[in-house]
């Protein structure tokens, strides 16, 4: 009798099991590469990665810890709290981005970059931008000279115009000292809604937040 050339068959396993069997161990030592690395910014007392691992990290990444880049890879995280990275956080979003090294990470950020632009998750991200800068609790709003430097981060780019005439808008005006989470996607919808720098579609009994209102007839002003 010829006897079986196939290794599965005289475990009694099939290939699949096989396939299974080795997909767990990669698996598992992907995770345990990813623990490795945490460890390597985490403070020792803490068990967070803090704002000098992410300094520390940002430097191995070559990128500026103020670089928007860097609340991609929060956001990617789902991080909840500004300057620090859980473990549970760090897992979450090196897996997604299915990296396990400083070295792939560095190479994965044009791609986060590209997925964080898509106009789906744009909107996510602009949202968590603001929902991340909350950094006490039950504090529903920010700074006006925190949000000019958030907007020119996250939005800047995007919608350069509006983005500028909105700073220079918040830093001249004297009615408000911050600005609320209603206020912050306002903005958004209007650069994505209204045509600048005409502003022809704006339409202020629309439900508007006042402080666009204020905005639209300041520009007005300065076109007379």
């Amino acid at each position: 009798m010829r006897r079986s050339s196939n290794p599965s068959k005289k475990t009694g396993q099939s290939n699949s099991d096989l396939y299974r069997s080795a997909s767990s161990k990669a698996s598992s030592k992907e995770s345990e590469r990813i623990d490795s690395l945490f460890y390597s910014y985490a403070n020792g007392s803490t068990g967070l990665i803090d704002p000098e691992g992410i300094e520390t990290l940002c430097a191995d990444i070559e990128v500026d810890h103020t670089d928007v880049r860097i609340l991609m890879l929060a956001w990617k995280m789902k991080s909840e709290e500004q300057g620090y990275f859980t473990l549970d956080e760090w897992r979450r979003g090196l897996k997604a981005l299915r990296v396990d090294t400083v070295s792939k990470l560095k190479k994965a950020l044009p791609d986060l970059e590209k997925e964080v632009q898509r106009p789906t998750n744009f909107a996510d991200f602009y949202s968590f931008a603001f929902q991340y800068c909350l950094t006490e609790e039950k504090q529903k709003s920010i700074d006006i000279e925190s949000i000019c430097e958030l907007l020119t981060l996250v939005l800047g780019s995007t919608f350069p115009s509006q983005v500028n005439l909105f700073v220079e808008y918040l830093k001249s005006q004297n009615d408000y000292k911050v600005i609320n989470m209603d206020q912050w996607m306002g903005f958004f919808r209007f650069c994505n809604e209204i045509t600048f720098p005409t502003l022809n579609d704006y339409d202020p009994e629309l439900a508007w937040p006042l402080i666009l209102d204020n905005f639209v007839e300041w520009i007005r002003e300065k076109q007379i």
